[in-house]
């Protein structure tokens, strides 16, 4: 079958045939390009995933107050209108606003907000100039520099793809993408084209020498739009992407295929949001072609991040030894340096959401655990930490030790109302949740995260399942899920059995099964209803050191983690947050916590932690509120008296 064919056949035996993929398509019927490489996980379709408590709540509330609340979409398509953007890059606002939309409509099936993103979709087709571009940039101007015009042509193409993926498979949306790619294609590449990687604002603005890395994140919406048309240009044009190595001075690819360790790539500009943007669509590209360097490449990436760049929280990237003019944005080595006093802005927002992201793809390809109790990490602390308690809007930034959130940064203010990137893109992440909670495979069903939840699915038969999550995780490590299938069924469950979990119980109805930290636990067995399946999580608090780093400074701390929830000191309820203390803990780092009732009735989790001087109070990461100005105490100073 050549990469051009089309399958219109059920998703099921897609699954099995090993021709095409359907982890990106399914929610909005089943015409799915071909692939050479086949997923090993899927995602279940829209509306087949209900949340409750726990991370609902913040999922709505985002919705209501951020993608249904204040976004100025109008002024979002006025920047294309007027094609006299008052700032670099200001394009991509609408393609984050409405790519995070479409993900949650995916999810909610909400009326109201498909109205308003059909509202704005049209909004911005009425724009679209004579040669196809929907460009902030005059046609006569095109293709734009250091203005960003491809870093923005990028986001409209995401933005569109998205819309027409799960809100409305309108033509004229997918004729209109075409016509934006082609006349990309048609300005850039070989002489007398512009090569893509003469484009692009970086790091000329912070007055170092061109790597123009943003601009060939244009290869994920391209293999994108392959993947709807099968026209074979769009496929020509991310080759040419890949083949131009992603920056002006070096092949991001060959470095990653290298083991170059992320700070050390791209030379002086190591920018982690825009590397693993383009990252994500070399593994669209591997899937369409089979590109074993690309997937070698991608991999190694994948690894190098987990191992030296993830902070305890779940995020990366700091100002702080290496690359200080990137304000906090580049790979910095993080997970050494974590603990480094000098670091003043770290973890970007957006580098946790693609992050979490890219995990997304490194699960549905290789069907390894790993990548989802990154995701988990990253949730429970730095997205939910990074969120506003009123729900518009997240941190550009976050900090460990000190000022927790700090929202200034790339942005613009439309009136009263500051937009961000990175408050663009937190809700992406919140999104991102249901569609990674629970999937399948052509086995059955596979629990990736244990939020309570109910889920409406097949079995590999195609007949009704249903499953239920019951539980209050991770206020406890206790679940219980219901197996309601419409006809007794063999099939295998997966349950993710997390890497932080050293003893899980796991029972079906009473039987207890044998399970290994960092794997997926298959259950095979005949499934009726009224079966019930028993987990009893290892929520072990540990006592954790500081990991060191470059400065001798950062190494006399210690940071307490519960399950996969990190705890901090948080200065609303304790004015001696900061303050040196010795936690007390047995010989292999085990603390004898009691959880407490919370002091703000804003707190999740409250614990009373016992250090040499008595005890002390500690929240989950997530709950403390540093957007009145309260400060955070992660890594704990450890008292030498």
């Amino acid at each position: 079958m050549k990469l051009s064919t089309f399958c219109r056949i059920p998703a099921r035996r897609i699954a099995k045939t090993g021709i095409c993929t359907l982890s990106v398509l399914l929610g909005t019927g089943l015409f799915v390009s071909a692939q050479t490489v086949t997923d090993r996980f899927a995602p279940l379709p829209a509306g087949a995933v209900r949340l409750t408590n726990f991370l609902e709540n913040d999922i709505r509330n985002s919705i209501e107050h951020w993608n249904k609340g204040e976004l100025p979409y109008r002024e979002f398509v006025e920047f294309f209108r007027s094609q006299a953007a008052p700032q670099f890059a200001l394009g991509e606002m609408w393609g984050k606003a409405v790519r995070s939309g479409c993900m949650f409509y995916r999810y909610t099936q909400d009326p109201e907000l498909k109205s308003i993103l059909k509202a704005t979709v049209e909004d911005l087709l009425s724009v679209q100039n004579p040669n196809g571009s929907i460009s902030c940039t005059p046609e006569e101007q095109q293709p734009g520099g250091e203005n960003g015009d491809l870093w923005e042509r990028k986001y409209v193409m995401l933005g569109l793809d998205e819309y027409y993926r799960w809100v409305e498979q309108n033509p004229a949306v997918l004729e209109a993408l075409k016509k934006h790619a082609d006349c990309l294609i048609a300005q850039i590449g070989h002489a007398p084209k512009t090569e893509i990687v003469d484009l692009g604002w970086s790091a000329t603005n912070i007055g170092h020498e061109a790597c123009h890395i943003e601009s060939s994140t244009l290869l994920e919406p391209f293999m994108r739009l392959y993947n709807w048309t099968g026209e074979q240009r769009y496929l020509d044009f991310a080759s040419y992407i890949v083949e131009s190595g992603g920056t002006k001075h070096f092949d991001l690819i060959q470095q990653a295929c290298d083991n170059t360790l992320p700070y050390k790539m791209s030379g002086h500009y190591p920018k982690a949001y825009e590397m693993m943007s383009m990252f994500e669509g070399v593994v669209e590209y591997y899937r369409a072609t089979g590109d074993e360097r690309c997937k070698q490449a991608f991999m190694n990436l994948y690894d190098n991040i987990r191992k030296n760049e993830l902070t305890i929280i779940g995020n990366a990237g700091a100002d702080q030894p290496y690359h200080p003019y990137v304000a906090g944005e580049a790979w910095g080595n993080t997970a050494f340096e974590q603990t480094n006093p000098d670091i003043t802005r770290m973890m970007e927002t957006c580098v946790g959401v693609t992050w979490l992201k890219f995990c997304s793809q490194i699960m549905r390809l290789t069907g390894d655990p790993s990548p989802v109790d990154e995701i988990e990490k990253y949730v429970y602390n730095g997205l939910l930490g990074a969120m506003k308690p009123s729900g518009d809007g997240f941190s550009y930034v976050n900090l460990l030790n000190g000022n927790k959130v700090v929202n200034y940064g790339w942005g613009w203010h439309f009136g009263d109302f500051y937009v961000t990137c990175c408050n663009l893109n937190g809700p992406m992440g919140l999104a991102y949740i249901p569609y990674v909670a629970v999937m399948e495979d052509d086995r059955g069903p596979i629990v990736n995260l244990y939020n309570a939840s109910e889920i409406d699915m097949t079995t590999p038969r195609k007949r009704p399942l249903k499953l239920s999550l019951e539980t209050d995780f991770p206020l406890t490590g206790n679940v219980i899920i219901e197996v309601t299938p419409e006809k007794k069924e063999e099939f295998t469950l997966k349950l993710r059995i997390p890497s932080w979990s050293a003893n899980t119980v796991v029972k079906v109805n009473g039987k207890t099964q044998e399970v290994a930290p960092g794997t997926y636990a298959e259950l095979t067995r005949k499934w009726q209803a009224g079966d019930r399946i028993e987990v009893a999580f290892d929520m072990t608090c540990r006592v954790i050191d500081a990991p060191h780093g470059s400065n001798r400074k950062g190494d006399n701390f210690q940071a307490v983690v519960w399950g996969p929830i990190v705890l901090a000191r948080d200065q609303n309820i304790d004015p001696d947050y900061d303050k040196p203390v010795r936690i007390i803990a047995d010989e292999n780092g085990i603390v004898k916590i009691k959880k407490v009732n919370p002091t703000l009735p804003t707190t999740r989790i409250e614990f009373a932690v016992p250090t040499a001087d008595g005890e002390i109070r500690m929240t989950d990461y997530a709950s403390v509120n540093g957007w009145e100005g309260a400060k955070i105490c992660t890594w704990l100073p450890v008292k030498t008296e």
